[in-house]
């Protein structure tokens, strides 16, 4: 099973919560948990992004790194780990991020990829005044499609000359090719979603309810997208986001995850269900739509809580399930977590034997 690490982009990480770790996000922290990452033999690193947070009490995402001129610093100093980075393709025509990316390809060695996002807070592009309509929640991912197939062009001919609705290219070129077609990645969840990750992605994420120590939370969403990839003809992967919070006991774990909810923010949970509620149509699977509709929480995806051993058994379980490739993780405190995996979660995981030994 691969393992990857969603690093923190964005101050706190992935905790909505004034009682979890607090830390500002910069180079040097982002460096030194890729750098232990690849030391144990994680197989990639992805970094967000996000252009306006949350705001309340905890002042949730409000500060930010830019994900490529980040990816590309972290590329000249790793050698061995897959690296992504994300653009809002609302801010960004696909010859740049296609020719950005290639830039990294050459830094990496073929070493990177492209994480896809629409958009799905209003904000964060109506501040700068790229908010194209409210009609972009229904055409987003017929944008997408347009915005993929450019970048693929560009990068397998190095010549583009698409006339679509939202795009047209006019001989545009490329060059130097890259190394490889380079992978793309999304987190669709919707249909729509996941109808395009099957034809355009080597991986989509695959999330579920949320729950707590779950091994199957994402099953349903794997079992989608193999239909998806089933009547498209295409192999897209499937991969998993799961919060690990561990410790030497069941009893430590949960309790951190207790004195996380004590301090769950819930100004800047509401500020994120009214962006989401813009989306009249959101579908109930679709990003907006699981916003919009969850309780409370400091976190709402998957999240593995309890002893090392406790963990490394659900991470086992959860790679007997049909069709999912890896798991990308998010962690309470990111340098002791991925250090925590190292040393004494991976170890005991048969489904990274072979590279716990190596690392």
């Amino acid at each position: 099973m691969e393992i990857g690490v969603f690093i923190p982009i964005g101050n706190n990480g992935w905790l909505i919560s004034s009682t979890s770790p607090q830390y500002t996000p910069s180079f040097d922290l982002n460096k030194e948990i890729v750098l232990r990452a690849e030391k144990y033999g994680f197989d990639f690193a992805l970094s967000m992004i996000k252009l306006r947070g949350f705001g309340g009490k905890s002042r949730h995402w409000d500060d930010n790194l830019e994900s490529f001129t980040l990816m590309a610093g972290l590329a000249s100093i790793t050698s061995r780990i897959q690296l992504y980075a994300t653009v809002a393709v609302l801010t960004m025509p696909p010859p740049l991020t296609a020719r950005m990316a290639m830039t990294i390809d050459s830094i990496s060695h073929g070493r990177f990829g492209v994480n896809l996002v629409t958009g799905w807070q209003k904000a964060e592009y109506d501040q700068m005044g790229l908010w194209p309509g409210d009609e972009h929640f229904k055409s987003r991912y017929e944008m997408l499609s347009e915005y993929a197939t450019v970048m693929d062009e560009l990068w397998l001919a190095g010549k583009s000359d698409l006339k679509g609705k939202f795009y047209t290219m006019n001989d545009c070129r490329l060059g130097p090719l890259p190394s490889r077609k380079i992978p793309l990645i999304c987190a669709g969840t919707s249909d729509a979603g996941i109808d395009f990750a099957s034809r355009f992605c080597a991986y989509n994420f695959c999330g579920g309810a949320g729950g707590i120590n779950d091994p199957r939370d994402c099953a349903d969403a794997v079992t989608r997208l193999t239909a998806a990839n089933n009547a498209a003809g295409s192999s897209t992967k499937a991969l998993a986001l799961t919060m690990v919070i561990a410790d030497e006991t069941d009893e430590a774990a949960m309790a951190k995850w207790e004195h996380y909810k004590a301090g769950v923010d819930h100004e800047a949970l509401a500020w994120t269900r009214s962006q989401a509620g813009a989306d009249k149509n959101a579908a109930a699977n679709s990003t907006a739509g699981r916003i919009r509709d969850r309780e409370a929480l400091p976190n709402h995806g998957c999240k593995l809580i309890g002893s090392y051993a406790t963990v490394a058994r659900l991470l086992d379980e959860m790679s007997t399930i049909g069709g999912l490739s890896g798991v990308m993780l998010t962690f309470d405190d990111f340098v002791i977590g991925v250090e925590q995996f190292g040393q004494r979660i991976q170890p005991l995981m048969k489904s990274r034997r072979n590279l716990a030994k190596a690392a």
